[in-house]
């Protein structure tokens, strides 16, 4: 089994920042890209940024220039830093994680619970 376990979420004003983390654990063999993504009331979840296990990296356009993914190989851990977040970024953010569990001869997304992300203006 593998959990992927998010954290960091919460209540900001208007150009204010945040940083969210997401810790893999579990029986992991493997880790390929990890990703973030959110999905605001009544919208489809949509694409954030991902990482792949190599540190390349992507961002919808909404999210260049503004949030910073990374990861921590080590730790099986990801991060998204939020900076000059507006209300628009309101939404519930979930982690993503492919990952090869020892039980497992292939690779599978996993999903967190989510963490929810306020903006106020």
């Amino acid at each position: 089994q593998v959990q992927l376990v998010e954290s960091g979420g919460g209540l900001v004003e208007d150009g204010g920042s945040l940083r969210l983390s997401c810790a893999a654990s579990g029986s992991i063999f493997s880790i390929n890209d990890m990703g973030w993504y959110r999905q605001a009331p009544g919208k489809q979840r949509e694409l954030v940024a991902t990482i792949s296990s190599a540190g390349s990296t992507n961002y919808a356009d909404s999210a260049k220039g503004r949030f910073t993914i990374s990861r921590d190989n080590a730790k099986n851990t990801v991060y998204l830093q939020m900076n000059s977040l507006k209300p628009g970024d309101t939404a519930a953010y979930y982690c993503n994680a492919r990952v090869k569990a020892y039980s497992s001869k292939y690779y599978r997304d996993y999903w967190g619970q989510g963490t929810q992300v306020t903006v106020s203006s």
